[in-house]
């Protein structure tokens, strides 16, 4: 699964694979919960540390699915 993470204040947007989505849910959670530091590798390799409450958004998407495009039916 591909996982987006936006970060507030800044126009930066981290990707990064994650083979887990239940298990990286419940890191990323724990991290919010506790104010603490998530610690991501991103699409390029690089690990980056996210303070957590700079978390503008994290979005989840199935690389597996298949994309429609415009207004094309799902089937």
């Amino acid at each position: 699964m591909k996982v987006r993470i936006g970060i507030a204040d800044t126009d930066k947007l981290i990707e990064v694979e994650v083979e887990d989505v239940k298990k990286f849910k419940k890191e990323i959670e724990r991290a919010v919960n506790d104010g603490g530091l998530g610690w991501f590798t991103d699409s390029r390799g690089r690990t980056v540390g996210i303070p957590a409450r700079n978390v503008a958004f994290i979005e989840i998407e199935d690389i597996d699915a298949g994309r429609t495009v415009g207004f094309a039916p799902n089937d």
